[in-house]
């Protein structure tokens, strides 16, 4: 399984970070090209496949690929 941010989508909201069950994703530590630090996937092994943070993004930023 992988998790994908697509960072030309993501506007570093950070739902996916607060809505995570499992505590997956962390914020980065580096900006990005659009000047933000946008949200990885840190602990993909914790992940259930639960959709919440495909569901909730409002960017449609977040892919999660078996």
């Amino acid at each position: 399984m992988k998790i994908e941010i697509d960072e030309k989508y993501c506007k570093g909201c950070d739902i996916c970070i607060f809505i995570c069950p499992r505590d997956v994703f962390i914020k980065s530590d580096k900006l990005n090209k659009k000047g933000i630090y946008p949200p990885v996937p840190k602990y993909p092994e914790n992940c259930t496949k639960c959709q919440l943070c495909v569901l909730q993004c409002p960017d449609q930023a977040i892919s999660i690929l078996d």
